[in-house]
């Protein structure tokens, strides 16, 4: 599992941060107001508050409980209540891999060398939460992997799974330009409905 999708292009715009999970690491996913993507361990080293609610300021990650600032490293450059400090380089946050293609925001927990997935032309319609395992909706689909799954049906549609827990994952659904987008945003919600009332 070199690459996991954990949001679409447009679900994370300049500015924001937003929380992400990959089975058990909670994650804070935010851009640059240039555009650069980011997937840092969603804890601030100082007192543990989630980063996913704090917020972008310049290129920078503000906690938004003491306002200690991170910049696009993952280290503490600013402690507002200690304005002329210097943090140490030991005040850090744990960062990841992550980078955008496709309109698909990608994150590697390892260090990889691997292409992101191919994604055949095609274009994001929409992330859905669907109450059931990544790998149960791989099987669903018979494939043998769950990084991406392409789904044989009246569309071209392909989904980028993203493990959340055990019996949760997101489904990141991309289909063909051509494709009617709320058809195929009809066709998931359908889809979910059946996976989430089959039998455990």
């Amino acid at each position: 599992m070199d690459w996991v999708a954990v949001a679409l292009k447009d679900d994370v715009p300049p500015g924001v941060v937003i929380p992400s999970r990959i089975e058990d690491m909670d994650l804070a996913i935010w851009c640059t107001p240039s555009g650069r993507y980011h997937a840092w361990s969603d804890r601030c080293p100082h007192r543990g508050m989630r980063l996913s609610h704090g917020f972008v300021r310049g290129d920078t990650l503000a906690c938004i409980y003491h306002g200690w600032q991170y910049n696009e490293e993952g280290a503490c450059d600013y402690i507002p209540a200690h304005p002329k400090l210097t943090p140490p380089n030991t005040i850090c946050v744990p960062t990841y891999t992550c980078t955008e293609a496709g309109g698909v925001i990608w994150v590697s927990l390892n260090k990889t060398d691997s292409a992101l997935p191919a994604l055949g032309g095609r274009k994001p319609v929409r992330s859905l939460p669907i109450n059931l395992s990544a790998t149960d909706l791989a099987a669903h689909f018979g494939a043998e992997d769950y990084t991406t799954i392409a789904v044989v049906s009246d569309h071209d549609v392909l989904i980028a799974v993203q493990p959340c827990t055990d019996n949760a994952c997101m489904a990141h659904v991309l289909a063909s330009p051509d494709t009617d987008r709320t058809t195929v945003s009809r066709w998931l919600e359908d889809l979910r409905a059946t996976l989430e009332g089959m039998p455990a």
